[in-house]
């Protein structure tokens, strides 16, 4: 049987490597892909593992497996570096008969490992990209980055605020506008009335949690919500006079790069949910002091519907930039 290896970082894993593991594949009975970790690392090991699992997930010769790099010796000469490595790599994976690699140490490590060395897209033409680029610039490179990996690049911004101050259409516009998803205010889906329990508030959450989850395996970039967490607990205790501490959690579990603020100086528009016309202002205040109290930073939103579109606009290039 012939044994290969792959190496790597995958920081995170992109179309080159996938390209370079597929083409291993194809040359040997069974592929290690070895992934190297330190504590220290940009991107959480377990989730870049989890990733290279699942891309692979069809092929059962292909064993994705992480070793940490607590050896590596970066001051050393190629020559001797690539020793301690194959020395690890003997007592952790046995007998390997083919190394597949993209890079110029492939070759005295190959050596190392008694192994014989399969060079494959070394200029990098086929794929021209690397994990540093992605990670420096991932918008630059978005075609490169796998499907799954994208959703832990998307920036996601929330559009936030009292009732009826434009958000959701803003949140629906926006994506449209950047060919992208929204999450909406999924409250509106589980409850028809003011008159909810404490049950249905933790119902609320958990669904606006995972809308979120769901819509960022498909975003493109950026994803758009109307509401979060916080809004949640702020009607909580508005109506019910107690806040689930369920919903701190999930406060927790999901990272906005940006928060809108939308004030109140547009019209009222009143539905079957909204009965909080005439304490405008003063939710405004509650929402306000919830994103200060955490030091959220917060860009606030004003003027007229086209206004704020322009407005918002103007920001969110930068921040795709």
């Amino acid at each position: 049987m012939t044994r290969g290896l792959v190496i790597g970082k995958f920081l995170p894993i992109h179309n080159g490597h996938i390209a370079l593991i597929q083409y291993a594949a194809t040359a040997c009975d069974e592929l290690i892909v070895s992934m190297s970790y330190t504590n220290q690392d940009a991107i959480d090991p377990l989730l870049r593992l989890s990733w290279i699992k699942e891309i692979f997930k069809n092929n059962p010769n292909i064993k994705p497996l992480m070793i940490l790099d607590d050896f590596d010796e970066e001051s050393l000469p190629l020559l001797e570096r690539t020793k301690i490595w194959a020395d690890v790599i003997k007592k952790t994976y046995a007998s390997i008969n083919v190394l597949f690699s993209s890079e110029g140490y492939g070759e005295p490590f190959a050596k190392h490992l008694n192994a014989v060395h399969k060079i494959f897209d070394l200029d990098r033409k086929q794929v021209p990209v690397s994990s540093t680029l992605i990670r420096n610039q991932p918008f630059a490179y978005w075609d490169f980055i796998p499907e799954i990996v994208r959703p832990y690049f998307v920036k996601i911004v929330c559009f936030y605020g009292p009732e009826s101050t434009g958000k959701s259409v803003m949140a629906k516009y926006m994506s449209e506008k950047y060919k992208t998803e929204f999450v909406p205010e999924v409250a509106r889906e589980i409850v028809t009335s003011n008159d909810f329990t404490l049950d249905d508030i933790v119902k609320v959450g958990y669904a606006q949690h995972e809308r979120i989850q769901k819509k960022l395996k498909t975003a493109n970039k950026i994803l758009f919500c109307d509401t979060d967490a916080i809004t949640t607990q702020i009607y909580s205790k508005y109506y019910l006079n107690s806040v689930p501490e369920v919903l701190y959690e999930l406060e927790e579990k999901t990272n906005y790069l940006q928060y809108f603020l939308f004030d109140v100086d547009v019209p009222w528009i009143a539905d079957d949910l909204r009965d909080l016309g005439e304490k405008r202002t003063e939710m405004y205040t509650l929402f306000k002091q919830a994103l200060e109290e955490r030091k959220i930073n917060y860009i606030p939103v004003k003027g007229t519907y086209q206004e704020r579109e322009i407005f918002i606009t103007a920001i969110i290039e930068k921040l795709l930039q």
